[in-house]
């Protein structure tokens, strides 16, 4: 049964040009990166997910065919991570008036599956604090629900800052969710080339 009161922000507006192709497209186990995540997404949420594109949006979509996921496009796709967000926060609330929570979450993360975000989903439910963070590599990171009491703080964010930023302004009000394998992204050949082969 999807949690129809959350909603799941995509952030997929980057072209990552220096791995040769969108890395949000690069496969991974049959399918692309984003697939992988917006698959489990809209399990979770149905229809409240939201994919946020910008460099080769058309790409992204094609990618995305026959799920029941919506696309925002952010214009301002080069100017970091805060426009993507800011779109993606927009659209949810756009689309969902009355969310309860969102859970951001970057295409480049390949072990994100259902029970990633069930988990983020019921350790915000079973507390009383308003975020909830992927912990790995001794740090907090995505993906990280933020209840809709924090949105007015995410669209305040500017340049390429994130979701971090929050972590560190409201530190009383973070719980975490253990997730080493969120460790695991694709920022070059090489993270490619290990992923792919398993080591």
């Amino acid at each position: 049964m999807p949690h129809e009161e959350y909603g799941i922000v995509i952030l997929a507006a980057g072209n990552s040009s220096r791995l040769g192709e969108p890395k949000q497209l690069l496969s991974f186990r049959g399918k692309s990166l984003i697939r992988h995540v917006a698959e489990a997404a809209v399990e979770v949420v149905g229809s409240n997910a939201i994919v946020v594109t910008g460099s080769n949006p058309e790409w992204i979509e094609q990618a995305l065919e026959g799920l029941p996921c919506q696309f925002a496009f952010n214009a301002n796709w080069q100017e970091g991570m805060s426009a993507s967000i800011k779109t993606g926060i927009n659209a949810l609330q756009s689309h969902v008036p009355h969310v309860k929570a969102s859970i951001l979450a970057v295409s480049d993360q390949p072990f994100v599956t259902v029970e990633t975000f069930r988990a983020l989903i019921q350790v915000f439910e079973e507390t009383t604090k308003g975020i909830v963070a992927s912990q790995y590599s001794d740090s907090l990171g995505t993906p990280a629900l933020f209840a809709a009491s924090y949105f007015p703080a995410l669209l305040q964010l500017t340049g390429a800052e994130g979701a971090k930023k929050l972590f560190k302004r409201y530190p009383d009000e973070v719980s975490v969710y253990p997730f080493p394998q969120g460790s695991v992204d694709i920022d070059t050949q090489e993270d490619y080339k290990r992923l792919i082969s398993g080591i």
